[in-house]
């Protein structure tokens, strides 16, 4: 099988400029956007749900539709995966039942984040699958290495890991990691088998490099800054 996909295209030479101040911040501001109302709503029957089921949580943060969440609910059938993203039109699209240990949820991964937090979830894995690169240097705080939510992000804890067809994102994002955790991700090639998700499918046929960042972190509500830490964030 071939496909052709276009390769990520940046005004970066390397790691941003602004990374390490990017983490910083946001390990010393608290992030003040309020929760939205869905994402309270979806949360708490996600919440609901992963009660009646007692069993390790995976975590598929961004899931597109829906695709690695079924695949990874088979690879791990005593597990409870949940696959969340913000868009009910990806989520809507039929790729086929979904297994009885998986669940979607519409939800803003900004809030679902910190409310998962909240409520003391800890997935035992944690996915980044393919996330938006927002290649351009001038969108380093939309990457989720630069966005003021990382502490949370990192702050569940578990098996983190991330998948990228952009090198550079995969390299900010474990620099990203030390900074905040003092933890060193793992960061190499990765040969998928089976491809989890319709873009790692597609990238893996048109022959594009692709980068897998593996990161064991422990359970850290401390690295989110109390909201009487800091200024708003900006």
């Amino acid at each position: 099988m071939h496909a052709s996909s276009r390769t990520v295209t940046t005004n970066q030479s390397g790691p941003h400029d602004d990374l390490i101040r990017r983490v910083e911040r946001a390990l010393a501001h608290p992030l003040r956007k309020p929760l939205a109302a869905h994402t309270r709503d979806a949360f708490a029957q996600a919440d609901a749900w992963l009660g009646r089921r007692g069993a390790p949580l995976i975590l598929d943060a961004g899931c597109g539709v829906g695709v690695s969440t079924r695949r990874l609910a088979e690879r791990f059938p005593e597990h409870a995966v949940i696959g969340v993203d913000r868009s009910a039109d990806r989520l809507a699209r039929d790729h086929g039942p979904l297994p009885a240990n998986a669940l979607l949820v519409r939800a803003d991964l900004v809030d679902f984040w910190r409310l998962a937090l909240a409520a003391d979830w800890r997935p035992q894995r944690h996915y980044l699958l393919y996330p938006n690169p927002y290649p351009k240097a001038a969108h380093l705080k939309m990457r989720w290495h630069g966005h003021p939510v990382f502490p949370a992000l990192l702050a569940l804890g578990g098996r983190l890991e991330l998948r990228s067809n952009w090198r550079l994102y995969v390299e900010e994002f474990a620099l990203a990691v030390e900074r905040a955790t003092g933890e060193q991700a793992e960061l190499a090639p990765h040969l998928p088998d089976p491809c989890l998700t319709p873009f790692e499918q597609k990238y893996h046929a048109s022959g594009q490099s692709l980068w897998r960042l593996v990161a064991a972190l422990p359970h850290s509500p401390s690295l989110v800054p109390q909201p009487d830490a800091g200024a708003a964030d900006g």
